[in-house]
């Protein structure tokens, strides 16, 4: 190994920030239902399949998340797929606190309970299978239960350096 692997690296959170902003994500809405029992949402792209067998899927969620809270409470969430046209939900989603309105948002709730957004490019509904501690976040695993595929034609929404941008097709 050369003599740079052995020092340790300090690198800025702005740092690390512009250096993530550098891989293309797709963009969902994480939705489940609070302890009162309504719908809560959070954007997220810091989501990947984890297993095939059984079917899991990994969220990240910031500790301060509503929606965290809600999954915690709930134990189901499900991650809705966001498509092209769909900024305005990404944008909606992302607002800190109770912004995020759901007037107007059409959905449905799944067989666990949890918000479906319609129109969506996939839909995964998810139970609560560990939670485990990622710094300033939470990593969320989910058991996938339940899968929705639509037929719509439209590419995936894609977040790349700071904003949303199209497949080359």
């Amino acid at each position: 190994m050369g003599d740079d692997m052995k020092q340790p690296i300090d690198v800025s959170a702005g740092e690390f920030r512009h250096a993530m902003s550098h891989f293309a994500t797709g963009v969902t809405v994480i939705t489940s239902v609070d302890e009162h029992g309504e719908p809560a949402g959070t954007t997220a792209n810091a989501v990947t399949s984890l297993s095939l067998d059984p079917p899991l899927v990994l969220v990240c969620f910031d500790l301060d998340s509503l929606t965290l809270r809600a999954i915690r409470s709930h134990r189901a969430f499900v991650v809705n797929v966001l498509a092209a046209p769909q900024q305005h939900l990404s944008a909606n989603f992302a607002r800190r606190g109770l912004a995020a309105a759901w007037e107007g948002v059409r959905h449905r709730r799944g067989p666990t309970g949890s918000p479906r957004l319609d129109d969506v490019l996939a839909i995964l509904e998810c139970t609560l299978e560990h939670s485990l501690p990622g710094g300033d976040h939470e990593i969320i695993v989910g058991r996938v239960r339940h899968v929705e595929i639509s037929a719509i034609a439209s590419s995936p929404l894609v977040f790349f350096r700071g904003t949303y941008t199209a497949l080359a097709g």
